[in-house]
């Protein structure tokens, strides 16, 4: 009867043990999903966008530290670059916020920037590769299912080289609608360039100087075209914006006044041109800058600030061109974000 009794016992403690782990487990990943319902997103200035906590619908195929995304606005399709051992280097999401499929090509190391190019003929994703093996130090050309087309640098071998061309920690490329391609060389390598090229990849026109003068870079990031014929490169390590005439590659001006506290990391514009997007990794910022009209430079000015919260890290994003949502990769986090315009949010 004691026996009987003790094993009783026994197993009744081992039922509250187990319905207690339940409870535990049940608690957390309610948590995990209450802190991404609730992130401490607050906008100052104008209300421009707001948060999309339903994108993606499955988070949880974020494996690794998430480093770009580039989006195909014709398509419907977010391409989300990320790192990690063993773990898919790009993953493809809807713009609704599906899982679509991920790529497990062995031809990726480190990415670090990645662009959608020619959304609306023949669409294909560029990725810089910052890795220091057989595969890094170049610019790679994939199809939208993940095919290496294309091998732009000196796999595995870090450089300064124009013919035949070299990279040493390309940051980000941008391909215009003219098929003319645009590098920001040198996430903290031995480059501190930004390089245009022509359609058959000769090379067009330069600047490559460390330094705080005029042209000169420290840490080039982020590149984006605008339709005024201006080149606009996030120089990180300087903490400013400086900008260039696309065709001429002569310097237009700078923009530093934005910038006092952290450094632009990621730039691209709105649809309509009004607004330029910078992200700011340091203070988890994201803000909205207005961009000028044609033939002037002048100072930048703050329209709208997204802060996210502690330790997101905001890398690089991108803008879907159709619908102007903001598509943010964030390394501290290990997630990529969606924000829409207030009038698509409702409100």
């Amino acid at each position: 009867m004691r026996r009987r009794s003790c094993c009783c016992l026994i197993a009744v403690t081992m039922a509250i043990l187990l319905f207690i782990i339940f409870i535990c487990g049940s608690i957390g990943s309610h948590v995990r999903v209450e802190s991404r319902s609730q992130s401490e997103v607050r906008v100052s200035g104008r209300a421009l966008y707001k948060l999309d906590i339903s994108w993606p619908k499955n988070p949880e195929y974020f494996t690794g530290q998430v480093f770009g995304v580039a989006v195909n606005h014709l398509a419907g399709l977010v391409y989300v670059a990320q790192r990690g051992d063993n773990v898919p280097k790009v993953l493809v999401f809807s713009t609704d916020g599906d899982f679509l499929q991920a790529w497990n090509t062995s031809s990726l190391e480190m990415p670090h920037g990645i662009f959608l190019a020619n959304a609306s003929a023949d669409p294909t994703v560029w990725i810089t590769d910052v890795g220091n093996g057989s595969y890094g130090h170049t610019v790679k050309q994939y199809s939208p299912s993940g095919k290496l087309l294309q091998v732009l640098g000196s796999p595995g071998r870090a450089g300064s080289s124009l013919s035949p061309l070299q990279f040493d920690q390309p940051a980000e490329i941008f391909v215009h609608s003219s098929g003319e391609i645009y590098i920001v060389d040198g996430d903290g390598g031995l480059n501190n360039r930004l390089i245009k090229l022509s359609r058959d990849l000769q090379v067009l026109w330069m600047h490559g100087e460390k330094g705080q003068g005029l042209a000169q870079f420290y840490i080039p990031h982020s590149v984006v075209v605008d339709s005024y014929q201006r080149v606009w490169v996030a120089d990180r390590g300087n903490k400013r914006i400086q900008v260039f005439n696309s065709v001429t590659g002569d310097w237009l001006g700078s923009w530093g006044s934005c910038f006092k506290e952290d450094a632009p990391y990621s730039v691209r514009l709105t649809p309509d041109q009004k607004y330029m997007v910078v992200a700011q990794l340091n203070s988890n910022q994201i803000m909205l800058l207005e961009a000028p009209p044609i033939g002037i430079i002048g100072q930048c000015q703050v329209v709208s600030s997204i802060q996210l919260a502690e330790d997101v890290k905001p890398h690089l994003l991108d803008v879907d061109l159709k619908s102007a949502a903001l598509y943010v990769a964030e390394i501290g986090a290990n997630q990529a974000q969606k924000f829409i315009p207030v009038t698509a949010a409702g409100v």
